[in-house]
């Protein structure tokens, strides 16, 4: 019986050993709200492939006629809490910062075209609100991480966040940008695949929407595609609080 006891522990140590092995290299899969028409099928993926990501959450409308964070999407938000993932804010109306202005503020630009000057407790505010809500939702609190919509940040913009507990904005690698915004008759799934699997490196941030309107043919029809020719590869993907 201890013999069999003692063989089965070195089987596991050798598996484990095995698996450190072949993560030779690390990324980070951060997942933007968009439309929320794949979101449903990106966390089946995720689940197959035991991978913890990060989401950056804003109230935009979906392809249902809600809103992200409206009590109809609840059971979404809660299932990927209970799977470990992390969850940061994309700001709450997904509006712009478009430049630090002279007067001390900063420029923001909401969907509708409306400009606004946010002083530091008005973008407070925008970042605050999601993780308020998604609190509310969830009972679970978002992290200190936050994703500037579009990328777009100002040092002010940067500033104002960290005085009130958030990091510096959170971007992305050039090769991590996976393109799915992109109109799919210039930039089909297939080149975009080939290009990430070509030009991803270790410790990239990678970026993907859980749904894009006006893509035609989805990313997310390559996104297990990637995912295990990464694998292949010798990376492994972390969530973004496990970046050195």
């Amino acid at each position: 019986m201890k013999y069999g006891l003692t063989i089965l522990l070195l089987l596991l140590l050798s598996c484990a050993a095995q698996a450190i092995e072949t993560c030779q290299r690390t990324v980070y899969l951060t997942l933007d709200s968009g439309n929320m028409v794949s979101a449903e099928k990106i966390a089946g993926i995720l689940q197959r492939h035991h991978i913890l990501a990060t989401f950056f959450v804003t109230n935009k409308p979906t392809y249902r006629g809600d809103h992200t964070l409206d009590d109809s999407w609840r059971d979404y938000w809660l299932a990927r809490v209970k799977e470990g993932h992390q969850f940061g804010s994309h700001t709450w109306r997904h509006g712009y910062f478009r430049g630090d202005l002279k007067d001390g503020t900063v420029l923001y630009v909401t969907a509708t075209g409306h400009r606004e000057h946010f002083n530091q407790a008005a973008l407070c505010e925008e970042l605050q609100h999601v993780n308020r809500r998604f609190t509310e939702l969830t009972h679970h609190p978002m992290s200190h991480l936050w994703r500037a919509p579009g990328g777009h940040v100002t040092p002010r913009t940067n500033e104002f966040a960290q005085s009130c507990g958030f990091s510096s904005a959170v971007g992305w690698a050039k090769a991590g940008f996976l393109g799915d915004e992109l109109p799919s008759e210039r930039y089909p799934n297939s080149l975009l695949l080939k290009r990430a699997l070509e030009h991803i490196q270790n410790g990239d941030i990678l970026m993907m929407h859980l749904g894009i309107q006006s893509r035609h043919d989805p990313f997310v029809n390559v996104l297990e595609p990637l995912i295990e020719g990464l694998e292949a590869k010798g990376f492994c993907f972390k969530p973004l609080t496990e970046q050195p």
